[in-house]
């Protein structure tokens, strides 16, 4: 394998045989992702709201009033949560953004590890969900002691299981092909259409990078300065791990589309290099040195962000669809 850095590559090189939103269109795949989740919250019967309601002497169109099936702190509950957020992670940190909900894009070349690495997870929900479902008639019990009047059974199904899933598929985000042969004006079109939305999707991408590593820098910048009880602040591996983390995933998922984005990140890492949390944890001038050259990135990134057009701070839709199951 290579040692070269995509940062290292001129851009000429990157998609030479046409834009950047066909370079992105022809090496990745659009996958698409979606939870089902059992719903712990609930509304309460008009009836019910109208009882709370009195005690304040308010008016119960007035309220707002809700109940939770499930007590969260539950160790099985936590268990299950942590793996939601482990796929979570899993699948915002193997992918670029895409202007359509639930939907992702994946590099083709690493498409088979990142669905097997997925797939891995999805038997981890499995076994997190089979747990909770051990300890779910004692969690019903304890939820009837805490509602009181307010519980239901008709709330609770008879099992969890299947209840917690995650699913995967790979749609179409491509212009018909049977449009060519129907209406060749409309083929054209829908291919205008289609290559419009990968455009957005290198505006959402480069806006994440931005934005995660001006907030990156911005707490690296907050634990290296100043000190808490005339000591120096609490400085945790992960705020240099982090950035390492993501100068990899950058890597491997820009195509060099920001000449502003690449600098800032080059820059960065250059400041970065060969700095490891023991070393920031043993000297002082070390840390004020890092500091110092991380603040200048950090108003330059902040001007970046300011002076990038306004349609590049839209935000992208939510990743992940979540259905909730009853």
């Amino acid at each position: 394998m290579s040692s070269t850095s995509l940062l290292d590559i001129p851009t000429v090189q990157i998609a030479p045989n046409g834009s950047f939103a066909e370079e992105l269109q022809r090496t990745m795949a659009a996958v698409s992702m979606r939870f089902s989740w059992f719903g712990i919250n609930r509304s309460v019967t008009p009836t019910q709201k109208e009882q709370a309601a009195e005690t304040f002497d308010a008016k119960g169109q007035f309220v707002s009033m809700g109940k939770k099936l499930i007590d969260t702190s539950h160790p099985a509950w936590k268990a299950i949560v942590k793996v939601r957020g482990k796929i979570q992670k899993h699948w915002e940190t193997g992918s670029l953004p895409f202007p359509q909900t639930g939907v992702r894009l994946v590099r083709r070349d690493e498409l088979e590890t990142f669905l097997e690495q997925m797939r891995g997870l999805q038997n981890e929900l499995q076994e997190a969900e089979q747990e909770l479902n051990v300890y779910y008639d004692r969690i019903r019990k304890r939820a009837k002691e805490n509602l009181g009047d307010l519980y239901d059974k008709n709330d609770y199904p008879a099992s969890l299981i299947g209840k917690f899933t995650v699913a995967w598929d790979f749609p179409n985000v491509e212009a018909p092909d049977y449009l060519r042969m129907v209406s060749p004006a409309l083929y054209r079109q829908e291919q205008e259409r289609v290559r419009n939305r990968f455009e957005e999707a290198i505006t959402l991408a480069e806006n994440a990078f931005f934005n995660e590593l001006l907030n990156m820098v911005d707490h690296l910048i907050e634990r290296l300065s100043g000190s808490e009880d005339g000591k120096p602040k609490v400085f945790r591996d992960t705020a240099v791990t982090n950035l390492n983390e993501f100068f990899d995933r950058f890597q491997r998922l820009n195509i060099g589309s920001s000449e502003d984005l690449d600098r800032m990140v080059n820059n960065v890492q250059r400041i970065m290099d060969g700095t490891t949390p023991e070393s920031l944890r043993n000297s002082d001038s070390l840390r004020q040195q890092v500091s110092s050259r991380l603040s200048v990135v950090q108003s330059e990134l902040d001007g970046l962000m300011v002076d990038r057009p306004r349609r590049n701070l839209i935000l992208p839709p939510p990743d992940m669809e979540m259905v909730q199951a009853g």
